[in-house]
């Protein structure tokens, strides 16, 4: 029987969980892909400490050159995360007529305008399925199921740890803090939470998808990012007395020739699939122009998840080995070289509803003041709800909105918050009401 050889950049979680993978499931992979899988080397800084799995001490090294410059290794699987020296050890890989498996979101996001076309150049393969959505098949979903369909939409429940905080704020009426911690105890959360909870680990899962939907470069720093931090448990009760439940979304919607391209906390029906989102898990709500509405739900991390869809990548290029066809189709949906920057609608011009949440004094006028002033910037009231007096004196006025444009808004609370009959900075949430 043909044995193809790969090699493995990083024994960490998501490495341990591949070998796993490997010898749980090894003959049923050998009979499907007809050929055996043959993990001849593993680097990693650590090759001491003990992990799930054992291996054969001569199959460890230290330097990951020994398996880029090894000619009988195929494939290169990449596990260390970060940038460099990942970014290197890609792109050596690659000029060696190495295939690369990946799951490192944040160097595809930041480094795929370079690595993608050196791949092509080479006529090498890049798998990176468990680089968005762990488990959930969203890579091959935009590149091959809906290739035909223009996207109009993407909204996408991308990071795990942010859904667990929420649902569990949702469900159990628990602050911000205590569930960070707990989500921390469970493995959910790192001991830094800042890429999860500022939604910067979000921000990487969608440069990649909107490259894949729209075939087209994305620069990461033009998307608009907003963490879950400034979320309370007032916000959530009121949220549920409306209607809604609150997520942290990744939004794309095209517009014409342009793309909104914005991830921030958003009040969706409770009624809509994404809302019953929970936990840990991940969700995508693909809109395609011939496919109408696709969904997506499952596991966004973790150790075996993750392990199944690097697996998928390397059973594709294993494939590819196999029968001599090297890098099949285009690696991000179109040709390299006929793909240009893509054009992001400004955040400033952008249109939606709002939640608001004022903390104003309980005095005569307060509400036509503050409704006069979002009337000056064409903004249209479409609830408005006020509780009793607080200890301070202090009553929170929660009003949402017919669609608005961002700047008008922003305008607005400006005003608003200088006003002297108006404590704190508003809180401000976007509503997306009209999920299809």
């Amino acid at each position: 029987m043909k044995e193809i050889n790969i090699g493995l950049i990083g024994f960490g979680t998501i490495g341990t969980g591949v070998i796993k993978l490997l010898r749980q499931n090894e003959d049923l992979i050998t009979r499907k892909l007809g050929a055996r899988l043959h993990l001849k080397k593993i680097a990693d800084i650590d090759i001491t400490t003990p992990r799930a799995v054992k291996v054969n001490k001569s199959m460890l090294t230290r330097d990951a050159r020994e398996i880029i410059n090894d000619q009988d290794i195929s494939i290169v699987i990449e596990l260390m995360g970060g940038y460099e020296p990942a970014r290197t050890f890609v792109l050596e890989s690659i000029a060696r007529g190495k295939h690369v498996v990946t799951a490192n979101k944040a160097l595809l996001a930041t480094h795929g305008n370079e690595i993608f076309p050196a791949a092509q150049k080479n006529a090498t393969d890049i798998g990176f399925e468990a680089s968005v959505g762990g488990t959930i098949p969203i890579i091959k979903t935009l590149k091959e199921s809906l290739a035909a369909n223009k996207i109009n939409s993407l909204m996408g429940i991308m990071n795990g740890t942010c859904n667990f905080i929420l649902s569990k704020m949702t469900d159990e009426d628990k602050p911000f803090d205590l569930v960070l911690k707990e989500a921390q105890k469970l493995g959910f959360a790192e001991a830094d939470p800042t890429f999860d909870i500022e939604g910067i680990d979000t921000a990487h899962k969608m440069a990649i998808t909107l490259s894949l939907a729209y075939g087209k470069k994305v620069n990461l720093n033009n998307i608009y990012v907003e963490g879950i931090t400034k979320i309370t448990r007032e916000d959530i009760t009121f949220a549920k007395e409306l209607g809604y439940r609150i997520k942290l979304l990744a939004i794309a919607i095209l517009r014409n020739n342009a793309v909104e391209a914005r991830i921030h906390p958003t009040m969706i029906p409770s009624s809509h699939l994404l809302a019953n989102v929970n936990q840990n898990f991940n969700a995508f709500h693909v809109m395609g122009d011939a496919s109408g509405p696709v969904f997506l739900f499952g596991q966004g991390a973790g150790m075996m998840p993750t392990a199944s869809a690097v697996f998928s990548d390397i059973m594709d290029i294993a494939r590819g080995v196999l029968s001599g066809v090297r890098c099949r189709g285009p690696l991000r949906s179109i040709n390299e070289s006929a793909m240009s920057p893509i054009k992001l609608v400004p955040m400033d011009h952008i249109e939606t509803k709002y939640f608001f949440r004022f903390s104003a004094l309980d005095r005569p006028g307060v509400l036509s003041k503050i409704s006069g002033i979002l009337g000056k910037h064409n903004i249209s009231i479409a609830a408005c709800i006020q509780k009793a007096r607080g200890a301070k004196g202090a009553v929170p006025i929660v009003m949402t909105t017919y669609r608005a444009r961002e700047k008008d808004v922003q305008k607005a609370l400006q005003k608003i918050d200088k006003l002297d009959v108006v404590q704190d900075k508003t809180i401000l949430i976007r509503v997306e009401d009209d999920l299809n």
